[in-house]
């Protein structure tokens, strides 16, 4: 085999194998990653329904517990990532078994790839409205680009992150500076009497769920760091206080503005150019990460490396874009609940099980059906359980079975 033969051969993505030591990153590149995944538009406009929703206390209620708890199971994932350098689906192989995992690979790949198209749709379809552009083209375009970067990998998303994560966080500043000064300082941001008051359980059920989902895939990126405090701290910066700005700028322009999206808070606030900047980096700092991690679900499903199913990902996302955003966003929401159960397995096998991750010639059993038996309860008490908060509701009913069906294994073993 010839060396450019052999170099375009080698899997710099470790999408089928442990990350060696020579790919290992900084705290640094996993931090700007992390945070760009965590800078996303739907956020701020989660936080923006809590701002219309709560009062001042009750929305620092809402935002510091449900984030914490956001920050405490990704920090989780986080180290099991970096302990052992394998992807969310390779872990998955050692907790669902060889074929069983590829239930979670086809969930998480399928539902991170609507969600690209629906990105691409949410950027592409208002910027071509406001400034009278092609629509289609500007789809085409944008799902191209995000695409690209993309395929290049981790450090393309290292380099990507470390632009739009203070170009987003300067706006977002001056956003909220502006909102206060509208309204004569911050304590007047939020009224008293909230016009569509939510309840503590539903302010909380927003806040988690916004990004557990997506938190779930966390291995596939701190499986890159040097060391399980860089990974941990990075997740948890991310995830915790990343969020919490996100929550912030979003609850401020809503509570002042009447309005919970973030694009048209900032078109009213006349920032449209940097609406439009914000919105784009937001959107495409997440959308590289989805599209990254539903790379990695199918490999594992085809043994074949990321990269290319990176593409034929991203040029299905593009192509069902603006369907999927007319369409199927609801059903995309009702797939994304059962993705949190997936990472809870994950999560006890480890800990369960961790004289398995330290020798390489371990093999895993086909299917493991307990791990399978507690994704789908999860998934539908996550559903169909009113009381409470959702994602934990799913979590729990997920994690009780399958450590007893962990338990009664080991027993009969």
């Amino acid at each position: 085999m010839s060396e450019l033969a052999k170099k375009q051969n080698v899997d710099t993505e470790h999408s089928l194998s442990a990350v060696d030591e020579k790919s290992r990153q900084g705290f640094w590149s996993l931090m700007v990653v992390l945070v760009g995944f965590t800078f996303f538009s739907p956020s701020m406009t989660a936080g923006g329904n809590l701002g219309l929703g709560l009062t001042l206390k009750d929305f620092f209620i809402a935002m510091i517990l449900g984030n914490a708890f956001l920050g405490a199971y990704t920090a989780l994932l986080a180290h099991i990532g970096q302990n052992t350098g394998l992807t969310m689906d390779l872990l998955a192989r050692r907790s669902f078994g060889e074929k069983g995992s590829y239930l979670s690979s086809v969930l998480i790949s399928f539902t991170q790839i609507g969600w690209f198209g629906v990105g691409v749709a949410m950027f592409a379809l208002p910027v071509a409205k406001m400034l009278n552009l092609n629509a289609t083209l500007l789809v085409i375009v944008t799902g191209i680009a995000m695409t690209a970067t993309a395929y290049y990998g981790f450090k393309a998303l290292a380099v990507l992150g470390s632009i739009a994560v203070p170009l987003i966080t300067i706006l977002g500043v001056y956003s909220v500076n502006y909102g206060i000064s509208q309204v004569g300082g911050f304590a007047n941001v939020f009224s008293e009497v909230p016009v569509q008051p939510l309840t503590m359980a539903a302010a909380l059920t927003i806040v988690i769920g916004n990004f557990v989902s997506g938190g779930t895939s966390t291995p596939n990126f701190t499986r890159f760091g040097k060391t399980s405090k860089s990974a941990v701290w990075s997740t948890v910066i991310a995830f915790f206080i990343g969020n919490c700005i996100m929550f912030i700028f979003g609850a401020v322009g809503g509570a002042t503005t009447g309005n919970p999206d973030i694009f048209d808070i900032l078109i009213a606030q006349g920032l449209m150019l940097p609406a439009i900047l914000v919105l784009g980096l937001n959107i495409w700092t997440t959308n590289n990460n989805a599209l990254y991690t539903a790379g990695l679900g199918l490999a594992n499903i085809t043994k074949i490396q990321s990269k290319p199913l990176i593409l034929i990902g991203g040029g299905i996302g593009t192509v069902t874009a603006v369907w999927l955003y007319n369409n199927f966003v609801s059903y995309l929401s009702l797939l994304g609940g059962m993705i949190p159960p997936v990472g809870v397995v994950i999560i006890i096998h480890y800990f369960m099980n961790r004289t398995q991750y330290q020798d390489p010639n371990y093999k895993p059993e086909i299917v493991n059906v307990g791990a399978i038996v507690a994704v789908v309860a999860g998934a539908l008490a996550g559903v169909f359980i009113k009381w409470g908060i959702a994602p934990i509701n799913s979590l729990v009913v997920s994690a009780v079975i399958y450590f007893i069906s962990e338990v009664i294994k080991k027993n009969k073993a």
